[in-house]
């Protein structure tokens, strides 16, 4: 098992701490993984075994656990002593009103709870009902880059050089069982679809009740095929509108919250650079990992620039950045990336071949005027030049920068 030690470090301020641990992500992002891997860290503490309460609710071996009431029977069985417990429970929704049982256990009992969810509904009204104020988020997103190199180093004995090995992350994404085996890419997306279509039915249509999966596809489509622009329900409505198909906006909506509700979107909404306002309309879309745009698609490289944009975006997820679309007058600013009184500006560019290209990427960032820093982000290896201030960046010196 390859150590995430960045979802680990995340968790240590918290361990022991009286917040409840929720950790959430996409199916087969990792999230079990760093479960198991937050026991072997309480083990080298000198946290004894039978201390530790793990429990996989996706287990047959768990599936009499999946009411409330009987999840709280069953580890307060366990919890003999006075001492410290801690409960790791994976896939928590899946038990029927879970957070009166984790009320419960913080009243009853001395605990340290941890959970891992595939909805980020995790997080709505009925959690913040029983649990306003004590609890902490901790995403778990599919491997970057960095990650994707030290996979390969453990499972593979090749040497190749690190533009080849971005090509095939191009390709095959970061979903973690893709790289623990020597798969195809025809291969490896027969795998993602089976990812998408399990997120699909699970964290989706059963849980909003969605009737209509085939126009639900259809939305999925044209937000995977406008993957690094913006739109809203309404241009998604006039669209099936075009196509003779009559959707309701409010559908649209519905069925864009529950995507993002799974994890199979993640939504950023644009901010006034001049304002400094988050504004309300023309959001843009990004997917949790863009080997689901190819599993389900097929070639796209017509999309290669949205398709870098959103390998950008999660990189900055993962690094713990508040992520916006920028507005400068009639400008776009590809990202207003925002942590810890800290802001960076990026322009995102598959190569720039032409003097107008150089001028917009690069232009567009100048008209900001503030001395944050600024980069523009491309595959172009070659092109090292800066600009007034403005640094330009090869995609992979990007993901592998430790300076951000």
């Amino acid at each position: 098992m390859i150590s995430r030690s960045g979802y680990i470090e995340a968790i240590k301020p918290f361990i022991g701490r009286p917040q409840i641990k929720i950790i959430t992500g996409i199916r087969r992002s990792g999230k079990s993984t760093v479960l198991q891997l937050l026991k072997n860290e309480l083990l080298t503490r000198g946290v004894e075994q039978e201390h530790i309460i793990f429990i996989n609710l996706e287990s047959f071996r768990y599936a009499d656990l999946l009411e409330a009431s009987k999840l709280y029977q069953f580890i307060s069985n366990q919890i003999q002593q006075e001492k410290k417990y801690y409960l790791l429970l994976d896939e928590i929704q899946k038990v029927k009103d879970w957070e009166k049982a984790v009320n419960s256990f913080l009243v009853d009992f001395d605990v340290d709870i941890y959970l891992t969810g595939s909805n980020s509904h995790l997080l709505s009204s009925e959690l913040a009902t029983y649990l306003a104020g004590r609890y902490v988020e901790i995403p778990i997103f599919t491997l970057s880059f960095q990650e994707y190199l030290h996979f390969r180093k453990h499972y593979f004995s090749e040497a190749k050089n690190t533009g080849n090995q971005f090509l095939e992350y191009l390709r095959k994404g970061g979903f973690p069982v893709i790289h623990t085996l020597d798969y195809s890419e025809e291969s490896a997306y027969k795998v993602v679809y089976d990812i998408y279509s399990s997120v699909i039915l699970r964290d989706t249509v059963q849980r909003y009740k969605i009737r209509d999966v085939e126009l639900l596809e259809r939305v999925i489509r044209y937000a995977f095929d406008n993957i690094g622009n913006t739109f809203s329900g309404k241009n998604i409505a006039d669209y099936f509108k075009s196509q003779k198909r009559k959707i309701d906006i409010n559908t649209v909506y519905n069925y864009l919250n529950a995507l993002v509700g799974a994890f199979i979107l993640h939504r950023v909404p644009r901010y006034d650079v001049k304002g400094k306002e988050i504004l309300k309309t023309q959001e843009k879309f990004y997917v949790s990992d863009i080997s689901l745009i190819y599993a389900t698609m097929g070639n796209r490289d017509r999309m290669i620039a949205g398709i870098l944009e959103n390998i950008v975006f999660l990189e900055l997820k993962r690094r713990g950045f508040k992520v916006y679309i920028g507005k400068l007058d009639h400008k776009e600013i590809d990202f207003v990336a925002e942590k810890n009184n800290r802001k960076i500006y990026l322009q995102v560019a598959y190569k720039l071949e032409s003097e107008d290209t150089v001028e917009r990427e690069f232009g567009n960032l100048l008209a900001i005027k503030d001395h944050y820093p600024k980069y523009v982000v491309t595959m172009d290896d070659f092109w090292k030049d800066t600009i007034e201030g403005v640094q330009h960046l090869y995609i992979t010196d990007f993901l592998l920068s430790k300076e951000l």
